[in-house]
């Protein structure tokens, strides 16, 4: 078994987060300079001096389409966006993101002949 590369490993989770960084701000320039900087559920309007409160939520819950048109996303306060994933993790039993990695339900059932066993002991 080999041990792993710290290092190489180090680099690929800082290129990794870089990524996420540099998409993230490019979609919510974007969105800051298509949309109006309201709430799309509570109507809460921004300035410059509250923005970092305004956040990009992506309608699909994929943080990775970001059509040209903004298609996919909507402009929601802190606030709104926890209550809209909150909401979803209410529907769903799981949030946007363990869906995805969601493991695999088991398929034993370990009492299946558990009747059987109790009627050839007695």
């Amino acid at each position: 078994m080999s041990t792993p590369d710290n290092a190489r490993l180090d680099r690929i989770v800082a290129e990794a987060r870089r990524s996420a960084a540099q998409r993230e701000k490019g979609y919510r320039e974007r969105a800051l300079k298509m949309y109006p900087w309201t709430c799309g559920r509570c109507a809460r309007d921004f300035t410059r001096a509250n923005l970092q409160e305004l956040t990009v939520h992506h309608r699909n819950h994929n943080h990775d389409d970001n059509p040209p048109d903004g298609s996919n996303w909507e402009l929601l306060c802190v606030y709104c966006h926890d209550n809209e994933h909150s909401r979803l993790v209410d529907h769903t039993g799981v949030s946007a993101l363990a869906a995805e990695d969601a493991p695999v339900s088991a398929k034993a059932s370990p009492f299946a002949d558990l009747k059987a066993l109790l009627e050839r002991k007695g």
